[in-house]
């Protein structure tokens, strides 16, 4: 198969993964999502999305930070086209298909070839290839000509020209046919003894069998928690009945969709909270009246402000974080929701601004 029917046929299988951390990629095998443990960042609980899933929350039920490999348990119906592993070796040589998110760009698809198919670091075995891989295409599948997956997208050398490496299929297999026939989930596997330890076993964060310290045991007991003016932010809006771990997309951004509008929340470093929606674009005719009508709902507006940069039109919420309170914010935010979603219908069908178009939903 060429590389757009590979994508075609198999692109229900490819998952974004979410985390407060940063974002990854995934990849539907039988009945669980394979990722990298690097991607899950140590977490019981990641937000996916996919061709036909809205952002949802889903359970790590297996880690290997030894291998990086993490399981994630699916509880949607499985694509009618099923990704599978390979069957046979590979060689020097191979033709490859990375596929991914990198940068949260969907679908990212490169091809390239196996520049080495066993290359050790360490102990562990992996397969070099020389196909473009960034930031968030670790977790993705690398798959050859046949649509068969031949690895998992696991890490890149910093400032070298493609040079990337994922992790053989052969690691995948094993790792999911000793955690099936285990048939528990929680699943942490050892990096020292390599035992498959399920959580409610582990003490302190210690292994049960060889005593090891485990991290990952630590990370997934301590879970995320916001800080500060971030967890001010997030306790506003989930006064507002925002599920904040879906609308998170960093540890100081957040989106949230109110109707035909879309609200951005950044914290920046200097201390700036600004909530905006990009409401649409001024329109090429009668744009006299648009700012009029602009100036006049600015009086009007308290917390709220609207501004045009370049030719999008903005609604927008700014305050510093040592002015912000609970309840002031909770005002605001719930204005710029409702008048978001307010406004952008008002523009679009009275005075003809152009409605935003937006990428596919990360």
């Amino acid at each position: 198969m060429n590389t757009q029917d590979i994508l075609d046929t198999y692109i229900e299988n490819i998952i974004q993964i979410m985390t407060p951390y940063g974002t990854g990629s995934g990849f539907i095998i039988d009945d669980l999502i394979i990722t990298n443990s690097h991607v899950v960042g140590g977490l019981k609980e990641v937000v996916i999305s996919a061709k036909k899933i809205k952002r949802k929350i889903v359970q790590v039920v297996y880690d290997d930070p030894y291998f990086d490999i993490a399981f994630i348990k699916i509880d949607f119906p499985l694509p009618e086209q099923k990704l599978s592993l390979s069957s046979h070796s590979v060689e020097d040589g191979d033709s490859t298909i990375a596929i991914g998110h990198p940068y949260g760009l969907n679908y990212t698809t490169t091809e390239g070839i196996v520049s080495r198919a066993l290359r050790l670091q360490g102990d562990i075995e992996y397969i070099q290839i020389d196909a473009a891989i960034n930031p968030g295409n670790s977790g993705g599948p690398l798959l050859n000509r046949d649509g068969e997956v031949i690895g998992v997208n696991t890490f890149i050398i910093q400032n070298s020209n493609n040079l990337g490496f994922a992790l053989p299929y052969f690691y995948i297999q094993e790792a999911m046919s000793d955690f099936k026939i285990l048939n528990k989930e929680d699943i942490i596997k050892c990096p020292s003894c390599k035992n498959l330890i399920q959580e409610k076993d582990i003490d302190n964060d210690y292994c049960a069998e060889c005593g090891v310290k485990l991290e990952v045991a630590r990370l997934r007991r301590k879970g995320y928690k916001p800080t500060g003016s971030t967890k001010l932010l997030e306790e506003i809006l989930t006064s507002l009945d925002i599920n904040v771990t879906l609308a998170r997309r960093s540890q100081s951004t957040w989106r949230v969709d109110e109707g035909s509008a879309r609200i951005e929340i950044n914290y920046y470093e200097n201390g700036i909270i600004i909530g905006d929606s990009k409401l649409c674009a001024i329109p090429r005719e009668n744009i006299d009246k648009v700012y009029d009508y602009l100036l006049e709902e600015n009086s009007k507006l308290s917390y709220l402000q609207f501004s045009i940069n370049e030719n999008s039109i903005y609604l927008s919420y700014l305050i510093v974080d040592s002015s912000l309170t609970k309840n002031e914010g909770k005002m605001a935010l719930a204005r710029l929701f409702k008048y978001a979603n307010k406004f952008d219908d008002i523009l679009i069908d009275n005075f003809g601004a152009i409605k935003q178009k937006r990428d596919e939903e990360d």
